[in-house]
């Protein structure tokens, strides 16, 4: 990638995706593995900057790791403390690797340095030395006090049946002391000192630890009890659940934007807090189906999402994407109890607050909550340049806002390596833009009345490109302009001064729906529409049509060139002589003379003008579905072209 990525607009989300292993759960069960007894095969493990950071680590330490493809390890346990006593470890930013590690470590009798990424350093450790240190481990700071790097030291680590940590900063402290401390080979009991953050991530760990042997008996969320002589043992194999986490965005994608989008490999079985995200948005409006390995999210059945005040404390990482839902809500939003936030991979609250500003919205911010205000109108600002703060997660969120039916750029997308090196092209897969009808065909195939009466009947903007060649025809013509005049002309396109308001047309001010109507303006507009370098200055401003909620696109290379990627193509069409007859009672009716012959002639001359030209040739594309209309009403091509819209609709 760059050093940005362009996102929408887009106004649709839809379709399944596998998610790739946890990162919670990977980083667990790769240093349990390498603890216990035992080789323990590891399937759909992450494959992410935090895990590679593990496994580097427990390379370091003299653990055998093989690679058996690339989301499958074959782990070779210690079976107790590393053998390496000396090591210095890089861990960059992976907290899931560099606490745990500490506390192991410091039970390992050994000498060891880590060290991580500078925002590492700024994230506070110092809970977790307090309670390390009351076991008797010997740790330094190697710099600042309170945070790493870290020296520690060979020691004695001395339980003596209980041990106090802080746990209303981060549960990886207590997290850490947990899976640390069978080590110590005797009863010992942690004692959280305040409110215990992000409760799930501690059920997650006991979890983990249970599957390699060591059962945790826990009062309440005050107090675990670790056994004595509890030493892990390899459950032989195991399979790493899909991020909870990661699912969120998806999850979300289809609750803002439709659906339905369907995630696999998280369900109603996981043991990861964050697949409560899904009752969450469940609680907003969305229509949310689950089964044991998998979740599917629609939007609402009529309206938008509900605001909310939610304490979000359980599940901190997927409240992330609930901040920028809230954008999508039906008024204000406030998430509390989020204090973790402040000290994770960037100040996530005053960076949600700064960002979320940039796209329409009003936040604002305290200790430990975050209120927003969506944008007047529902109308998200486009174009806003998202910074990520080397936050993975602050990427990912704002990969939402694209689906309001805006562009959006994410400055640095290399930082979802963290945790989801392919998220990009993952959501790029199930986001859609707004959906179009491409409606082609020679002139005088009724494919302008049935695109009008169709975008009616939907409820779609409609894109009348033979008006905006009209509209180039008549300042050409206004300006002395020669039609064969190519770079002129192409000028005049590039930079048409043309509004469609409320049915009227206007140029430079001037309403000109009758003088577009002309049969002067009409041939000229043939003319300059041959032109390659005029039909590449309108390719722009013809895209532009396309939002929410559809667009009905009528012309000669809609299918073609304009919308390749329509959703539905026609390619209306009639014989010459039933088009020359429909062309004929249009001039009577203007009470123009004209005569048959003359008309058929200069019906076939268009069709092989526009089949012959060398820009945007006329023509069925493969993918088109033809609609001969010779026999048919109005009404009833119409009718067509809307039963085959729906049912693809319903596919």
């Amino acid at each position: 990638m760059t050093g940005f990525i362009d996102l929408g607009p887009f106004s649709r989300a839809r379709g399944t995706m596998r998610l790739p292993g946890s990162k919670s759960i990977s980083n667990r069960t790769l240093l349990l593995a390498a603890l216990a007894d035992g080789t323990t095969e590891i399937r759909n493990l992450l494959v992410s900057d935090d895990t590679d950071c593990m496994l580097e680590a427990l390379a370091a330490l003299g653990v055998r790791v093989d690679r058996l493809d690339p989301t499958t390890v074959r782990v070779q346990g210690c079976g107790g403390p590393f053998p390496v006593k000396a090591a210095g470890l890089f861990l960059g930013n992976a907290g899931t690797a560099f606490r745990p590690l500490t506390a192991v470590l410091a039970l390992s009798r050994g000498e060891y340095r880590l060290s991580g990424v500078p925002r590492m350093h700024e994230r506070p450790i110092g809970d977790l030395v307090d309670a390390l240190r009351c076991l008797g481990a010997e740790i330094r700071y190697a710099e600042r006090a309170g945070y790493p790097p870290l020296e520690i030291r060979p020691a004695r680590v001395r339980p003596d049946g209980r041990v106090p940590v802080r746990g209303d900063v981060s549960s990886q402290f207590l997290t850490a002391l947990l899976m640390a401390l069978p080590l110590a080979g005797t009863e010992t009991t942690v004692e959280v000192v305040g409110e215990l953050a992000s409760k799930p991530y501690i059920d997650l760990t006991i979890a983990t630890m249970a599957h390699f042997g060591v059962r945790v008996r826990r009062d309440g969320w005050r107090s675990f009890t670790i056994p004595a002589g509890g030493g892990y043992s390899s459950p032989g194999t195991i399979v790493v659940e899909g991020d909870a986490s990661g699912a969120s965005y998806f999850l979300a994608a289809g609750a803002i934007a439709g659906g339905p989008v369907r995630v696999e490999g998280v369900g109603r079985d996981s043991i990861q807090g964050d697949v409560r995200f899904a009752e969450v948005l469940a609680s907003l409006g969305a229509r949310i189906e689950m089964g044991d390995t998998w979740i599917e999210a629609r939007g609402p059945i009529s309206g938008r999402l509900k605001a909310f005040d939610l304490d979000l404390n359980a599940i901190p990482d997927a409240a992330m994407t609930l901040a920028v839902v809230a954008l999508f809500a039906d008024g204000t939003s406030r998430l509390t109890n989020i204090g973790s936030w402040r000290v994770k991979e960037t100040d996530r609250i005053a960076a949600m607050a700064t960002e979320l500003s940039k796209v329409g919205a009003t936040a604002e911010q305290g200790p430990d909550w975050l209120s927003i205000s969506p944008p007047i109108a529902a109308c998200l600002t486009p174009h806003a340049v998202i910074d990520t703060y080397d936050d993975h997660r602050m990427a990912m969120c704002f990969s939402l806002v694209a689906l309001g039916d805006v562009p959006v750029r994410i400055m640095d997308p290399d930082c979802v390596t963290k945790t989801f090196p392919d998220y990009f092209e993952r959501f790029a897969a199930i986001a859609r833009p707004a959906p179009v009808i491409a409606i082609d065909g020679p002139s005088a195939s009724g494919k302008g009345t049935v695109a009008r009466r169709v975008a009616q009947a939907l409820r779609f903007h409609l894109l009348d490109s033979g008006a905006l060649y009209r509209l180039v025809a008549l300042k050409a013509l206004r300006s002395g302009t020669p039609s064969d005049d190519e770079a002129e002309v192409a000028r005049l396109a590039e930079t048409l001064d043309a509004q469609f308001d409320s049915g009227e047309i206007v140029l430079d001010g001037e309403p000109v729906g009758e003088a577009l109507r002309s049969e002067e303006t009409g041939a000229v507009a043939s003319q300059v529409a041959a032109l390659p370098r005029v039909r590449t200055a309108l390719l722009a401003r013809q895209r532009a049509f396309r939002r929410a909620p559809g667009l009905v696109a009528d012309g000669r290379d809609m299918g073609s060139v304009v919308f390749p990627d329509a959703d539905l193509k026609f390619f209306l069409t009639a014989s010459a002589e039933e088009r020359a007859w429909r062309r004929y009672k249009q001039l009577m009716e203007k009470g123009l003379s004209a005569t048959m012959p003359a008309i058929l002639k200069d019906i076939e001359a268009r069709d092989r003008r526009d089949t012959q030209r060398g820009a945007a040739p006329l023509r069925l594309c493969a993918d088109a579905q033809a609609l001969d209309t010779t026999d048919l009403t109005i009404e009833e091509a119409v009718a067509e072209v809307l039963a085959r819209w729906r049912s693809a609709a319903c596919a």
